[in-house]
């Protein structure tokens, strides 16, 4: 499984590698049943810690994106797109509401802040 791992980065290395699991998953590149790397084994590939990447694992499995057995190991949960979503769309109205907050108490017409999220949502297309 390629994970690049940035010493540099803001992130620590545990939520380097669940953030990336989780965009292999969104992505497609992993599906539902398809078996992730033991924990061993990706610590080892990555350089890292056994108990980093056990962190990492556990971090998925609590947010519904792989299940693990005892003796088979680790793999995609069916459930997680759905999940990852609803997560989603939960810290877009977080991150909407404090804008809404701002526009109400800066008087920011709501056409003008309604105009900004459709520019920067169409900022990548």
């Amino acid at each position: 499984m390629d994970i690049i791992i940035s010493n540099n980065a803001n992130k620590p290395i545990y939520e380097q590698i669940t953030s990336q699991i989780k965009a292999k998953i969104m992505s497609g590149e992993l599906n539902a049943g398809d078996s992730i790397p033991s924990m061993r084994s990706l610590a080892r590939s990555l350089h890292v810690s056994v108990i980093t990447v056990q962190k990492a694992y556990e971090d998925l499995q609590r947010d519904g994106f792989i299940e693990t057995t005892v003796g088979r190991g680790s793999f995609v949960s069916a459930q997680n797109k759905e999940f990852y979503q609803e997560e989603q769309q939960r810290i877009a109205e977080e991150h909407l509401q404090i804008a809404a907050d701002i526009g109400r108490t800066n008087h920011i017409a709501l056409s003008k802040l309604q105009e900004l999220l459709a520019l920067f949502y169409m900022e990548d297309e």
